[in-house]
């Protein structure tokens, strides 16, 4: 009969009546009758699938609202998984045609219950036969003793699920076994209500009150559809493999599920159909993901936004900060960056009505383009500009990588992702409990599409356990989320975990985990935490609108943070504290509310190639013992500092690009600060204080560095002896680069709203061959410095103040510097110390001004001015300027080139050189920097391009460190010392 003959609706309609054999047949008649059965998916099929006991939703228990994409396929999968228990026959290998002679299993049907053949189960089973029915009539089943099931069996309410129920104990002492649609309690005598040891049962819709099933290796079990309430827990000791799919979990007293031991080495005969069958979800999940699509839908508003091309001004505008950054930014009572300084006001007033650029003939200025540090500030060969000189932040940040590409570069997440052994739970709904999942002992789990919510803890693997979660959510815990200590290991990926009441995953005591692609968000303490010597290795995942830290580190945790995205966390985005250490790598930090990074507290990560921008308070923040390289980072477009360091910090920077920050770029502050005391301690209460009157330099602190350091170690009330666990200090720090004084080297600090290098230290400090360029405040200002501060090859350039400022009292080394076309002094020098070998030219100001009762020696510098002095020594200065070559800079200036004050005697001027214009008509060749060239100089021609981050600027060790001893010290200073 032809399809055609009637309309395909009546077809519809007819076909809804036949059973599911005929609908089988009908579909081998021909392709188009296939296809007319297969378009009753939504009708018939649905309710053949939702018709049978042993079944309910494909998506229940944690999303019955969500259709299956066929419900013809999901009824295949519930038919053919029905029947693994009967699949322990032996195998016909000798070929394919005897399975048409293989003799079907006799099976036989008893009924029990009042009024047939048995009352009892117990009396069923004494005349059961291998593979029998036992069809149990409603009612309550209760026995006083253990019953034993000796052959394979198979038990089966009658009835809606709920009025079969058994008060008795099974111990299954045969190959395989089947329960369906049974409720089991716990008889006086024992909590445990079925238990095997070898054998393999199958659990279909089943639900347990207040009872506990047992399984031991090589025994397995498959569970589907089964609740677990008032206390009922699932406990598995050594197993091979067994299958919990879609299952309710509430009410726990204890671990939903417990996995305790190592996989045994025997196996049972379900193992290889199992495995098949967690093959075949695999496949299935990877085509759809009804929770990859929840995940998706928590996605944060400004999770996408880092393709997004901002401007600075864009920038500026949209926080706010466009006003208050023109205006001077006061941080310290006695110094303002936005006061003038001496030379711009007789730049002012000498200069007149003439413009100088246009007044300034080229002729008269002394080329300084090629200085050791100018292959940074030249176009690159695309024509694009540098990071170095281009107005413009980076605009385009690393997307995090997919999971595919996590797999495909790491052999061991990919053989953690295909393991199939131990217990493999699969679209479980774990709810209202004390624990989900608990590992111990070398015990073994895979956790796919569950849902964990409203526990004390989801998941907890200790003990050298492996667990492997894939799309799981995890969700309002009042613990930590996952919780992993004593070696434990595993992989945890694609899952989302969020609006937990402490960390999301919680990692101490030697644990070892990959974390990657996962959501971890909307916590109400940190993201991930690490501590006690735990490890791990954290990359590719989204780590935003957490309450404290997104990753928290301390008391010796050391992992691998790589290629996350952290944003939007209302404290800071990463905080290393207590010792902690950790190689942070290529991460996007951003929009975080406190800093950046936040590193204190004997902390001493590696910090290398990050992007750390859009803050709303510093980049970067060293506090109080803070260590750790900090290198090669894009640090720009924060609100505060781009880096802020303690000055009892002992931290290395090198090579990062510090720019855009509405504040200073670096800023080093004293330890000690009576009105900032509480700050100082960590105990920040807010962020008030964040570029107003309020904003002094010693103000950060940790979020909630005392509650997580007391409430997180002691989870579950259990207390833990950290100071037997920790590494020796030789042993962390074994492999690091040892200092005694905290570095600056080879930075780029540009476009920063206030000043580019900003110290008020009570601690020496060593500044080498960075590049501090286009600042809106002085290029570098040392406002306190009681011990030696160097700044040795360094080249300070186009400031929108001076180039150097040093105020009274300070300890400073200037030596091998290129000072150049700042917009006031090129240096203006109050303190203590020496100013060697530096070129001071084209500054708007002054050359060199020093002043006050400073105690220095200003020996062998070039210097040109634009407008002013090219040497001024103003006041009672000590001291002696000798053997220094200054020329005139513009041919109007009518200010003397070396200049001291007529009532100084206690300053000696000798073997100056004093170059003018020659103001005849005879033409002279222009004055050129040479022997040596600019400064500072360039090391040999194996320096690494401008394209790479500035961390290989390319200054020569010798021009940084040999510098040559001054004979004759004067007064016996410290400042002839070499570092």
């Amino acid at each position: 009969m032809e399809v055609g003959s009637l309309p395909v609706e009546l077809w519809r309609v007819i076909l809804a009546y036949l059973p599911l054999p005929d609908l089988g047949r009908c579909c081998q008649v021909c392709r188009a009758w296939r296809e007319l059965i297969l378009s009753l998916d939504n009708t018939r099929w649905r309710q053949l699938c939702l018709g049978r006991p042993e079944c309910r939703h494909p998506n229940w228990p944690s999303q019955p609202h969500l259709e299956p994409l066929s419900w013809r396929e999901a009824l295949k999968q519930h038919v053919l998984a029905t029947r693994t228990w009967t699949q322990n026959g032996p195998e016909l290998q000798s070929s394919a045609c005897l399975l048409f002679f293989r003799r079907r299993k006799d099976r036989k049907v008893w009924h029990v219950g009042p009024g047939c053949e048995f009352e009892t189960i117990r009396g069923a089973l004494s005349v059961a036969g291998p593979y029998d029915r036992l069809v149990l009539h409603p009612g309550v089943y209760e026995e006083q003793a253990e019953v034993a099931l000796k052959v394979p069996i198979e038990l089966v309410g009658l009835g809606q699920l709920g009025e079969v129920a058994l008060l008795v104990c099974m111990e299954q002492q045969c190959p395989t076994a089947r329960l369906c649609n049974l409720v089991f309690m716990p008889p006086w005598f024992s909590t445990v209500v079925y238990k095997t040891s070898w054998g393999h049962v199958q659990l279909d819709n089943c639900n347990f009150e207040g009872a506990q099933l047992q399984v031991r290796g090589p025994g397995t079990c498959q569970a589907r559809f089964c609740s677990f309430s008032q206390g009922s827990s699932v406990h598995l000791l050594g197993v091979v493999l067994s299958l919990l799919d879609s299952c309710d979990f509430s009410g726990s007293d204890t671990a939903s599920v417990t996995v305790e031991g190592p996989p045994v080495s025997e196996r049972n005969w379900a193992c290889k159909h199992l495995a098949a069958q967690a093959r075949t979800f695999r496949s299935c999940e990877n085509n759809n993901s009804p929770l990859a699509d929840s995940i998706g839908r928590n996605q944060p508003p400004g999770a996408n936004v880092n393709k997004e091309h901002v401007s600075i001004e864009d920038w500026q505008r949209r926080t706010g900060m466009i006003e208050a950054v023109g205006q001077g930014t006061v941080i310290e009572d006695c110094w303002c960056d936005g006061e003038h300084s001496e030379g711009d006001e007789e730049n002012r007033d000498g200069g007149g009505s003439n413009n100088t650029k246009n007044t300034f003939k080229l002729d008269y200025k002394i080329p300084c383009d090629h200085h050791g540090l100018s292959h940074l500030l030249k176009h690159q060969p695309d024509g694009c500009l540098p990071l170095a000189s281009s107005p413009d932040p980076p605009s385009v940040t690393p997307e995090p990588l997919t999971l595919q590409q996590e797999l495909d570069r790491d052999p061991v997440a990919q053989m953690l992702a295909a393991s199939t052994l131990g217990c493999i739970l699969r679209r479980c709904l774990f709810r209202e409990g004390k624990g989900g999942v608990h590992l111990s002992n070398y015990g073994q789990a895979r956790l796919e599409g569950n849902v964990f919510r409203g526990l004390n803890y989801a998941v907890r693997c200790i003990q050298n356990s492996t667990i492997v979660m894939l799309r799981n959510e995890v969700c309002e815990c009042r613990a930590s989320g996952v919780f992993l200590r004593l070696s434990a290991q595993g992989l945890i990926a694609d899952n989302n975990i969020h609006s937990n009441g402490e960390a999301g995953l919680d990692i101490r005591k030697g644990a070892n985990p990959i974390i990657v692609c996962n959501k971890i968000h909307s916590g109400l303490r940190s993201g991930v935490v690490v501590l006690g010597n735990g490890k791990g290795s954290i990359r590719s995942n989204q780590i935003y609108n957490n309450k404290e830290a997104g990753v928290y580190i301390l008391f010796s945790g050391n992992p691998v943070v790589s290629g996350n995205h952290i944003f939007q966390g209302l404290a800071a985005g990463i905080a290393i504290n207590e010792n902690g250490r950790g190689m942070i790598t290529e991460n996007v930090i951003k929009e975080n509310q406190w800093g950046g990074v936040d590193i204190r507290r004997g902390g001493d990560p590696i910090l290398r190639n990050n992007y750390i921008c859009y803050g709303y308070s510093d980049g970067v923040v060293v506090g109080e013992r803070g260590r750790g390289l900090i290198e090669g980072n894009h640090v720009y477009c924060n609100k505060g500092c781009g880096v802020w360091v303690m000055s009892s910090s002992l931290p290395q920077l090198l090579g990062n690009y510090i720019s855009h920050n509405c504040m200073y770029g670096l800023a080093v502050f004293c330890r000690k600060d009576p009105e900032n005391m509480e700050a100082r301690e960590g105990n920040w209460p807010g962020q008030e204080g964040i570029g107003g009157e309020g904003g002094n330099g010693e103000r950060r602190g940790v979020e909630g560095e005392g509650r997580e350091g007391q409430e997180n170690l002691n989870e579950e009330g259990e207390l833990f002896a950290w100071e037997s666990d920790l590494d020796s200090e030789d042993e962390r720090h074994s492999a690091r680069r040892s200092i005694s004084v905290a570095l600056v080297e080879s930075n780029c600090m540009n476009y920063n709203g206030a000043v580019g290098l900003y110290v008020k230290s009570s601690e020496p400090l060593n500044v080498f061959a960075n590049l501090v360029n286009s600042n809106r405040g002085t290029g570098i200002a040392v406002l306190q410095s009681s011990q030696l501060t160097r700044l040795v090859t360094n080249c300070i350039l186009e400031n929108g103040r001076g180039g150097v400022t040093v105020e009274k009292d300070c300890r400073v080394e200037l030596r091998g510097n290129g000072i150049y076309k700042n917009s006031g002094h090129g240096v203006s020098y109050g303190g203590y110390g020496q100013i060697v070998e530096n070129d001071v030219v084209g500054n708007r100001g002054y050359g060199i001004q020093v002043s006050g009762t400073a105690d220095i020696k200003v020996l062998r510098n070039r210097v040109q001015p634009a407008q002013g002095c090219g040497i001024a020594v103003i006041g009672p200065v000590k001291g002696v300027v000798h053997d220094n070559l200054l020329f005139q800079g513009h041919p109007g200036n009518k200010k003397t080139l070396l200049h001291m004050d007529s009532g100084n005697e206690s300053c000696v001027l000798r073997n100056n050189s004093v170059l003018r214009h020659n103001n005849s008509c005879t033409p002279t060749p222009p004055w050129v920097l040479e022997n040596p060239p600019p400064r500072p100089l360039a090391s040999s021609t194996s320096g690494l391009s401008s394209s790479q981050y500035p961390s290989r600027l390319g200054i020569s060790m010798t021009n940084r460190i040999s510098a040559t001893v001054e004979s004759g010290c004067h007064n016996g200073s410290m400042f002839c010392s070499i570092l």
